[in-house]
Protein backbone atom coordinates (compact mmCIF):
# COMPACT_ATOMS: atom_id res chain seq x y z
CA UNK A 1 0.00 0.00 0.00
CA UNK A 2 3.04 2.79 0.82
CA UNK A 3 5.85 1.32 -1.48
CA UNK A 4 5.70 -1.27 -4.19
CA UNK A 5 9.22 -1.58 -5.29
CA UNK A 6 12.03 0.52 -7.22
CA UNK A 7 10.86 -0.18 -10.23
CA UNK A 8 6.87 1.55 -9.67
CA UNK A 9 9.24 4.33 -8.20
CA UNK A 10 11.11 4.26 -11.64
CA UNK A 11 8.40 3.88 -13.85
CA UNK A 12 6.69 7.01 -12.37
CA UNK A 13 9.93 9.02 -12.65
CA UNK A 14 10.93 8.30 -15.97
CA UNK A 15 7.06 8.33 -17.39
CA UNK A 16 6.65 11.77 -15.40
CA UNK A 17 9.69 13.54 -17.57
CA UNK A 18 9.18 11.84 -20.46
CA UNK A 19 5.76 12.94 -20.37
CA UNK A 20 6.66 16.39 -19.16
CA UNK A 21 8.86 16.97 -21.56
CA UNK A 22 6.30 16.10 -24.36
CA UNK A 23 2.98 18.17 -23.07
CA UNK A 24 5.97 21.36 -23.19
CA UNK A 25 6.74 20.41 -26.47
CA UNK A 26 3.12 20.05 -27.74
CA UNK A 27 2.41 23.48 -26.19
CA UNK A 28 5.10 24.88 -27.71
CA UNK A 29 3.68 23.68 -31.08
CA UNK A 30 0.08 24.29 -30.64
CA UNK A 31 1.20 28.40 -29.93
CA UNK A 32 0.91 31.02 -26.82
CA UNK A 33 -3.01 30.65 -27.31
CA UNK A 34 -3.70 27.04 -26.02
CA UNK A 35 -2.69 28.43 -22.56
CA UNK A 36 -3.21 31.75 -22.31
CA UNK A 37 -5.58 33.79 -20.34
CA UNK A 38 -8.26 31.24 -19.54
CA UNK A 39 -12.07 31.70 -20.43
CA UNK A 40 -14.49 28.01 -19.11
CA UNK A 41 -13.17 26.59 -22.29
CA UNK A 42 -9.37 27.37 -22.05
CA UNK A 43 -10.20 25.77 -18.76
CA UNK A 44 -11.65 22.72 -19.50
CA UNK A 45 -8.94 22.12 -21.74
CA UNK A 46 -6.15 22.70 -19.47
CA UNK A 47 -7.98 20.43 -16.59
CA UNK A 48 -8.05 17.40 -19.16
CA UNK A 49 -4.54 17.95 -20.42
CA UNK A 50 -3.49 17.97 -16.33
CA UNK A 51 -5.73 15.03 -15.78
CA UNK A 52 -3.80 13.17 -18.84
CA UNK A 53 -0.92 13.93 -17.36
CA UNK A 54 -1.24 12.51 -14.25
CA UNK A 55 -3.10 9.41 -16.19
CA UNK A 56 0.24 8.96 -18.34
CA UNK A 57 2.37 9.33 -15.21
CA UNK A 58 0.84 7.42 -12.60
CA UNK A 59 -1.34 4.91 -14.42
CA UNK A 60 0.31 1.63 -15.07
CA UNK A 61 -2.76 0.84 -18.21
CA UNK A 62 -1.66 3.84 -19.57
CA UNK A 63 1.37 3.92 -21.71
CA UNK A 64 3.66 6.75 -22.37
CA UNK A 65 2.38 6.53 -26.25
CA UNK A 66 -1.43 6.82 -25.27
CA UNK A 67 -0.38 9.73 -23.11
CA UNK A 68 1.12 11.17 -25.88
CA UNK A 69 -1.63 10.55 -28.56
CA UNK A 70 -4.01 11.83 -26.01
CA UNK A 71 -2.06 15.18 -25.73
CA UNK A 72 -1.70 15.57 -29.33
CA UNK A 73 -5.79 14.86 -29.88
CA UNK A 74 -6.81 17.44 -27.14
CA UNK A 75 -3.85 20.19 -28.17
CA UNK A 76 -5.16 19.07 -31.92
CA UNK A 77 -8.65 20.05 -31.11
CA UNK A 78 -8.31 23.00 -29.35
CA UNK A 79 -6.24 24.41 -32.03
CA UNK A 80 -9.10 23.19 -34.56
CA UNK A 81 -11.67 24.75 -32.89
CA UNK A 82 -9.91 27.87 -31.84
CA UNK A 83 -9.32 28.43 -35.61
CA UNK A 84 -12.98 27.51 -36.29
CA UNK A 85 -14.11 30.45 -34.12
CA UNK A 86 -11.74 32.74 -35.50
CA UNK A 87 -13.61 32.47 -38.80
CA UNK A 88 -16.97 31.55 -37.46
CA UNK A 89 -19.21 34.04 -35.30
CA UNK A 90 -21.38 31.65 -35.12
CA UNK A 91 -19.01 28.84 -32.70
CA UNK A 92 -16.60 31.60 -31.61
CA UNK A 93 -20.56 32.99 -29.48
CA UNK A 94 -21.09 29.04 -28.42
CA UNK A 95 -17.68 28.66 -26.88
CA UNK A 96 -16.02 31.90 -25.75
CA UNK A 97 -18.27 33.79 -23.28
CA UNK A 98 -18.69 37.76 -24.28
CA UNK A 99 -18.03 40.44 -22.31
CA UNK A 100 -20.46 41.87 -20.20
CA UNK A 101 -21.06 45.68 -19.06
CA UNK A 102 -21.25 45.73 -15.46
CA UNK A 103 -21.31 49.84 -14.82
CA UNK A 104 -21.54 52.59 -16.88
CA UNK A 105 -21.69 56.02 -16.41
CA UNK A 106 -22.86 56.23 -12.78
CA UNK A 107 -25.36 52.93 -12.71
CA UNK A 108 -24.68 49.92 -11.71
CA UNK A 109 -26.23 47.36 -14.23
CA UNK A 110 -27.61 44.97 -11.78
CA UNK A 111 -29.91 42.21 -13.95
CA UNK A 112 -26.06 41.53 -15.17
CA UNK A 113 -25.01 41.53 -12.35
CA UNK A 114 -26.95 39.17 -10.60
CA UNK A 115 -26.99 37.09 -13.79
CA UNK A 116 -23.12 36.71 -13.66
CA UNK A 117 -23.21 36.75 -10.11
CA UNK A 118 -21.26 39.82 -9.32
CA UNK A 119 -21.61 42.40 -5.98
CA UNK A 120 -20.84 45.74 -6.04
CA UNK A 121 -17.79 45.00 -3.85
CA UNK A 122 -16.08 43.03 -6.50
CA UNK A 123 -16.71 45.82 -8.89
CA UNK A 124 -15.46 48.52 -6.56
CA UNK A 125 -12.49 46.52 -5.92
CA UNK A 126 -11.96 46.34 -9.59
CA UNK A 127 -12.00 50.38 -9.64
CA UNK A 128 -9.62 50.37 -6.49
CA UNK A 129 -7.49 47.98 -8.31
CA UNK A 130 -7.15 50.54 -11.08
CA UNK A 131 -6.25 53.41 -8.71
CA UNK A 132 -9.54 55.52 -8.99
CA UNK A 133 -10.84 56.76 -6.08
CA UNK A 134 -14.44 57.11 -7.34
CA UNK A 135 -17.00 55.64 -9.38
CA UNK A 136 -17.31 59.55 -10.54
CA UNK A 137 -14.06 58.65 -12.25
CA UNK A 138 -15.49 55.54 -14.17
CA UNK A 139 -17.06 55.41 -17.80
CA UNK A 140 -17.48 51.51 -17.26
CA UNK A 141 -16.50 48.46 -15.64
CA UNK A 142 -16.43 45.03 -18.25
CA UNK A 143 -16.83 41.77 -16.68
CA UNK A 144 -14.31 40.34 -19.73
CA UNK A 145 -14.28 36.83 -21.51
CA UNK A 146 -11.65 35.57 -18.92
CA UNK A 147 -13.29 36.63 -16.22
CA UNK A 148 -11.20 39.79 -15.42
CA UNK A 149 -12.27 43.27 -14.70
CA UNK A 150 -11.62 45.94 -16.98
CA UNK A 151 -12.00 49.44 -15.75
CA UNK A 152 -12.30 52.36 -18.32
CA UNK A 153 -11.79 56.06 -16.89
CA UNK A 154 -14.27 58.74 -17.74
CA UNK A 155 -13.19 61.01 -20.50
CA UNK A 156 -14.49 64.74 -21.29
CA UNK A 157 -13.81 64.05 -25.46
CA UNK A 158 -15.62 61.24 -27.19
CA UNK A 159 -14.06 58.59 -28.50
CA UNK A 160 -13.40 57.54 -32.60
CA UNK A 161 -14.08 53.98 -31.97
CA UNK A 162 -15.14 52.55 -28.76
CA UNK A 163 -13.70 49.75 -26.75
CA UNK A 164 -16.95 48.68 -25.64
CA UNK A 165 -18.56 47.96 -29.23
CA UNK A 166 -18.78 44.12 -28.55
CA UNK A 167 -19.70 44.48 -25.01
CA UNK A 168 -23.26 43.27 -23.67
CA UNK A 169 -25.26 44.56 -21.75
CA UNK A 170 -27.84 42.24 -21.64
CA UNK A 171 -28.30 38.48 -19.87
CA UNK A 172 -28.34 36.95 -23.06
CA UNK A 173 -26.06 34.83 -24.83
CA UNK A 174 -25.89 36.89 -28.04
CA UNK A 175 -25.12 35.16 -31.32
Amino acid sequence: MFFQGWAAVGRVFILGILAYLAVVFFLRLSGKRTLSLMDPFDFVITTALGSTLAQTILTKEVTLMDGLTAFAVLIGLQFVVTWVAVHSRVVRHMIKPQPKLLFYRGEFLKEVMNHEHIHEVEILAAVRGYGLLSLDEVEAVVLEANSHFSVISRRDDKPRYSTLANVSRSTSMEV
